[in-house]
Formats: C-alpha cells, sequence, structure tokens
C-alpha cells in the first residue's frame, strides 16, 4: 500500500510556508570563531533550538533546545509575549529570539516566559531566577548581566545567577511598574508595528547603564477584540491608536545599576516619535525623532550624564521621510551614517558626503566598519540594466563600490570583523542558501533542512505596461498544447512596504499552485510598493487608488505577451493586497471579475496612526483623502460601478492589527447596497493565520471560490 502524495496546501501549511528547518536570525562573534543562529529539527518541527557553527572547522552543534531544557514540558505564553509576536509575524516556538554579549560568548532567551541564557563556546544552559514572564532578555556587553522586562518593569540580573548583593543588579525592578497603562523596556505598538523598531531598551557599551523607552498608552483609544465562537471569553482590551487619535507617550530614561535615573530630553512636543536609539563606543547615544506628520526628523546625540540632547543633523522633506533598517548609526571615527533620497536616488551618507548615486537604490545598512559600510542595494534608475526583482550585498567606501553577491537572487547578510553570512534565495533553487564567508572567501555553509517544495515555479520576471510595473508572469506546469488563452489571477500586495516581485524560487510557490489549477497568475509592483526609487514608493501620496491604476496597466501591457484572457480576470490579496483586491472589483469591474481580499483595510480611519497619516494625512485636515481612498464611505461606495462582481471577504476575529470591523463594515455596507458578496469569518485567527488547517483550507477555499465566481468549473 502506498501513501498518497502530499498536496502542496498541505505541505504549504505543515512546513509554515517552508520556513521550518530553515537557519535564520544570525550573529557573527566578532573573534571570528562562532555563528549563533536558530533551527528547527526538520521542515515540520515549529521548536526553533539555538545552534552554533564553529569555525574554522565548520561544525554545527546544539546549544538549547527547547525540548531538552523544558524537559518535554507544553510551552506557555504570556499575553504580553503573544503580542510581541505578533507584532513581528513570529508563528514559530522554541527559541524565537536571543541577544548576546558583544563577543557572542554569552546569548539570553526565553522559553514558556522563563529566563536562561546559553554559554556558547561550552554549549551549556541555565535558567537564571526571575519573576515571570520574561520578555527581550540582552546581556550586558561585558557579559556579566543580563536585562529583560516583566510586568512593565526593567529588571537586571546576574548572568551567573549569583547574588552579589551589588544593588538593584539582583533581579529588582531597576525602573517601573507605575501603573497599568506604562511599561518600561518594551517598544510601543505603533513602533513595533510600523516604524521598526522592536526594542525598548539599549544597554551603554561600559555595561553600567541603560537607555529605557517609557511608554504611557492611557491616551491610546482602547478597542476590544472578541471572539464570538467563544462568547463565554472575556473579550481582549487592546490599545488601538487609530489615525487621527492620540498615540502613547514616549519617554526615555538613562538608567544606571547603581538606581540612578536620568530623564533625556527633547522636544518631545515637535518630534513625539522615537524612531530609532543607536548606541556604540563609537559615540554619544543617537537618536532619530519624527515629527507627527513624518515630514521632519532630527538626529540628537545625546548626553547619558545629564540627559540633555543636541542637534548633528535635521532632515526636511516631501512628502513624508522614510525609516530605514539599519540607520542611524556612528561610523569608528564617530561620523553619522545614515540613508537619505537626494537627487532622485537613495544613497548612502556617510558624515557630509554621499557615497553612492543614482545607479544604487540603498535598502538597508547591514554592518559599518573601519573600512566599508556593508548595504543591501537594488539596481538604481540608472543602472546599466534593470534587475527585476534583486536585492544584492554591496560593500561601500570612498573609493567606490564592490557587489559581494554574485547570483540573480535576493540576498543579506551579517557581518562582524573578517567573516560574513551570506543568505541568498535564487530563482533556480528552493529555499535560501547561508555561505559563511572569511574575508571574502566561502569557509562554510549552514544547513537547511526546510522541506523541498512538491511544485516548482514556471515564472517569467520581466516589466509591465507604460510604466514598466515590475512583474513575474505564471503559467501552468503542464499547459495544455490546446489550451488558448487562460483566465487571469493577479495575485499582488501592491502596497507600502511589501515587495512580491523578487527573483527568489519560494517567492512564488502559492501562486504556482494557483496557476497549475488553470490560471494565468500575474504579480506586479506597482507605485508604492519598495525597491525601484523614492518617487515611485512616495506617488501614492494622498491617492492610494493609483496602486489599482498600475495592477490594470500592468495587465494589459502583459497581454501582448503571454495568454491573458482579459474577459476573465480575477484578484487575490491579504491586507493592503486584500484592500487592492476589494478596490478592484468595486471600481473596476469593467477589469475585474471576481476577487478574494484578505484582512483588508476598507476604511482607512480605522487604521494606526503612523503607516496611514503618512500616506493620507492628518484625518481632520485632509477628510477627503480618507473618503477617496476607503470602501465604506458614501465616496467610497459611490465610487462603487456596476456591474456586481463576485466578492469574498475573509478576515480573522483575532486580528489586533487590521481588526474584523473593517470586513464587517464593508459587508454591512455592500448588503444596504444590494450587493451581493461571501465573507469567511475566521474564528481564533490573528493577521498572520498560521494555523495549519486554516491555512491549508484557506487555499482550496479560494480557489474553489475563484473558479466558481469565473464560470471555470472543477478541475
Amino acid at each position: 500500500m502506498t501513501s498518497e502524495p502530499l498536496s502542496f496546501p498541505r505541505q504549504y501549511a505543515r512546513t509554515q510556508r517552508f520556513s521550518l528547518g530553515a537557519p535564520r536570525t544570525f550573529t557573527v562573534a566578532p573573534d571570528g570563531e562562532r555563528v549563533i543562529f536558530l533551527r528547527s529539527r526538520n521542515g515540520t518541527d515549529r521548536a526553533n533550538a539555538l545552534w552554533v557553527l564553529d569555525l574554522p572547522e565548520g561544525t554545527e552543534r546544539v546549544v538549547a533546545d527547547p525540548a531538552t531544557v523544558l524537559s518535554g514540558a507544553r510551552e506557555h505564553l504570556s499575553e504580553a509575549e503573544r503580542a510581541r509576536r505578533e507584532r513581528s509575524r513570529e508563528s514559530g516556538t522554541g527559541v524565537v529570539d536571543y541577544a548576546t554579549d558583544a563577543a557572542a560568548e554569552l546569548a539570553a532567551f526565553t522559553l514558556s516566559g522563563r529566563l536562561f541564557v546559553g554559554e556558547l563556546r561550552a554549549g551549556t544552559v541555565r535558567e537564571l531566577p526571575a519573576p515571570g514572564p520574561v520578555l527581550d532578555p540582552r546581556p550586558s556587553p561585558d557579559g556579566r548581566y543580563v536585562a529583560y522586562v516583566s510586568a512593565g518593569a526593567l529588571r537586571v540580573t546576574r548572568a551567573d545567577g549569583a547574588d552579589a548583593g551589588d544593588g538593584a543588579a539582583n533581579g529588582s525592578a531597576l525602573v517601573g511598574p507605575e501603573t497599568d497603562t506604562v511599561t518600561y523596556g518594551l517598544a510601543e505598538f505603533i513602533a513595533a508595528e510600523e516604524m521598526g523598531r522592536s526594542r525598548g531598551f539599549w544597554w551603554a557599551p561600559a555595561s553600567d547603564r541603560l537607555l529605557v523607552a517609557r511608554a504611557d498608552d492611557a491616551p491610546v483609544h482602547r478597542w476590544w477584540i472578541s471572539d464570538p465562537a467563544q462568547p463565554e471569553r472575556t473579550p481582549q482590551r487592546a490599545a488601538y491608536p487609530r489615525a487621527g487619535t492620540a498615540n502613547a507617550e514616549v519617554g526615555l530614561w538613562v538608567v544606571g545599576l547603581d538606581g540612578s535615573r536620568v530623564e533625556v530630553v527633547w522636544d518631545r512636543e515637535r518630534y513625539p516619535y522615537l524612531a530609532r536609539v543607536h548606541w556604540s563606543a563609537a559615540g554619544a547615544p543617537l537618536l532619530l525623532v519624527q515629527t507627527r506628520d513624518q515630514r521632519s526628523q532630527a538626529y540628537l546625540a545625546l548626553d547619558p550624564d545629564n540627559g540633555s540632547t543636541r542637534m548633528v543633523h535635521a532632515e526636511d522633506g516631501e512628502p513624508w521621510l522614510e525609516l530605514f533598517a539599519g540607520a542611524p548609526c556612528w561610523s569608528p571615527d564617530g561620523q553619522l551614517v545614515r540613508l537619505v533620497d537626494e537627487g532622485g536616488a537613495r544613497v548612502l551618507a556617510v558624515g557630509d558626503r554621499p557615497l553612492t548615486g543614482p545607479q544604487l537604490h540603498v535598502r538597508a545598512i547591514l554592518d559599518v566598519s573601519e573600512d566599508d559600510v556593508l548595504v543591501a542595494a537594488s539596481a538604481g534608475a540608472e543602472a546599466a540594466a534593470p534587475e527585476t526583482g534583486e536585492v544584492h550585498v554591496y560593500r561601500v567606501n570612498e573609493w567606490g563600490t564592490e557587489r559581494i553577491s554574485q547570483e540573480v537572487g535576493v540576498h543579506r547578510a551579517v557581518r562582524s570583523g573578517p567573516v560574513t553570512v551570506l543568505v541568498s534565495a535564487v530563482p533556480e533553487a528552493p529555499g535560501t542558501r547561508v555561505r559563511v564567508l572569511r574575508d571574502g572567501a566561502p569557509v562554510a555553509e549552514v544547513s537547511s533542512y526546510a522541506e523541498r517544495p512538491v511544485l516548482a515555479p514556471r515564472v517569467t520576471l520581466t516589466e509591465g505596461g507604460t510604466r514598466r510595473v515590475p512583474c513575474a508572469v505564471l503559467l501552468p506546469s503542464d499547459p495544455s498544447p490546446h489550451q488558448g488563452l487562460l483566465p487571469v489571477l493577479l495575485d499582488p500586495y501592491g502596497g507600502p512596504h511589501g515587495q512580491r516581485v523578487q527573483a527568489a524560487h519560494n517567492a512564488y510557490l502559492t501562486s504556482q499552485w494557483f496557476a497549475d489549477q488553470g490560471f494565468a497568475v500575474v504579480v506586479a509592483d506597482g507605485r508604492g510598493t519598495p525597491g525601484r526609487s523614492p518617487a515611485w514608493e512616495k506617488a501614492i501620496h494622498q491617492d492610494l487608488t493609483v496602486t489599482l491604476d498600475d495592477q490594470i496597466d500592468a495587465l494589459h501591457g502583459l497581454a501582448e505577451r503571454f495568454p491573458l484572457d482579459l474577459s476573465r480576470v480575477a484578484i487575490r490579496g491579504w491586507s493592503y493586497g486584500g484592500y487592492l483586491a476589494a478596490l478592484a472589483v468595486l471600481r473596476r469591474p469593467d477589469v475585474f471579475h471576481a476577487a478574494v481580499a484578505g484582512a483588508p483595510v476598507t476604511d482607512w480611519r480605522l487604521y494606526d496612526t503612523h503607516y496611514t497619516e503618512r500616506y493620507l494625512g492628518d484625518p481632520a485636515k485632509s477628510p477627503e483623502a480618507y473618503e477617496a481612498n476607503s470602501l465604506v464611505t458614501d465616496d467610497g461606495l459611490s465610487g462603487a460601478a456596476e456591474p456586481h462582481r463576485p466578492l469574498m471577504l475573509v478576515h480573522g476575529f483575532a486580528d489586533d492589527n487590521v481588526v474584523v470591523g473593517h470586513s464587517l463594515r464593508l459587508s454591512s455596507a455592500l448588503l444596504a447596497a444590494g450587493r451581493p458578496h461571501e465573507v469567511l469569518p475566521l474564528t481564533g485567527v490573528t493577521h498572520m493565520a498560521a494555523q495549519e488547517e486554516v491555512a491549508e483550507n484557506l487555499l482550496l477555499l479560494q480557489v474553489d471560490f475563484l473558479r466558481r465566481a469565473l464560470g471555470l468549473g472543477e478541475r
């Protein structure tokens, strides 16, 4: 008896989008002897373990296995930890994050809210006594202490577990708690969800004090997240700063291990957003603060002795200023390193001098050394040739640039000293390849245990339409010689911070599965998506509907070269892609004939401050922008056209990012307007929809709906 082959939807769900078993979260020891990383035991194991790759031998060993450390006990998470994981879109279990001391000799992590440290050379693990549940533990640079957050307070304990009687550094609270609305040492919702700042405290290089963020969300409106399928459960009360309303009040304190406290002073009235904090031995603590409208920001150097700040650099920009990974920071010789939009390009600047030009579109700073800056970048507007979907790693200094990654693909890197970990995803092979380089030469590879997908994408990377929109086109793996034109499925994200067109194999697995159901699938990254130019990203200012225009432009352009049946066009998407899908059938039913909208933002007045106000402004000052871009307002629905097209709304009731009220309000408005539609509620599901049975059946239900809606019958 032979077992039935595993279907793609089942494999996709069991492997959590083929992420399980893949190595991730790398740290390179400064002495070049160790690479620390996380990885689960196989391609269906959700529990990550902490691993070390020893160099130069190239041998891997486990430091902390959750099954061993917890003695097989089931993992339990606090609500605060669940919220942190939701903000970072973390769906794994076990050791999902860790931090090391400066020498990468000691790692700190949590399991079930308990505090553990691992000695990375010896491979030993011990639990430290701590009032739980523990959040975000981080060793001091010298490895003597571990700071962590518990119950809204920042605490510090000795890394060796001993109580030496040295003041506050014995597990007691250094600062907080005050009230149930105040936390110390955690990133507030808006920083973690939209600014890319997941941390709330930073050690001094001398290990004698910390910078600690204080967040008070008392001014923030409260919402209730409930599960109607469990009416006996009390709804969860959540502070959610929707557009035009109050944010959490955020401050910063210098807290000494001796219990001393100094408040950091800056113009918080003008610059309420604490976007970045950097503290290294190369200079004073560095803050990046923003105005509420995100059109001005200040780089501030802090005197930790008295809390005063001085302006290092100021920027103003229209219609907004972006935030970037790894920036700002100090170079080893004390110069300000930042990314800036100048002359139509996104460039790397060190001090007052830009080191790159329009040939590169720099996306992140990866590392800064005495000799160079390591960056991630795409081809810029004046590149010799387009590199659709590619991201590469470059060394940049005053003498020029050198590309480290060579293959067509999407590459990122982590570096310390002479050792670089290069993580590469390429179109020809599934998963990622992780190579360890020393002085540019390969010395080892980190193994991946991720499963091999049961299908392979048949993808063409190209550009479509008059605007040369970056596109990927996928056709069925087993095309019929008599198939003729194919029904079309657009499969975009299509909005800010969400690049879907990538030169990488696994990026198109789901799209290929839909193609194998008889569709020509188009993935298009129109205006507003990252990776092309500042002007491309900012063209959506106060008009998000141009993202739909670009989907149509790309579709019609591609129809001249691919077998696309423009009389049968559907669109599916999640989050911003869900908004785009619903917008498509409501505004342009002449082009789109069916849509699946997952977790869509339907009324932008219900979405959060930092994201929404960046693109649409203050709703009190530009209400017309909110009316024109939303789907449930009078203007939004009056823009809906005939004929009525089939629309499926999918939403998780536990979603605290795009709350289910978005879909319910749109459903109510559609019903009132007499527009038929379907609603698929997901009980207990958040914005990630990570549960295995949900992920699998969502694919099956979507393809069933789309085939019915387009009159395609069964396949």
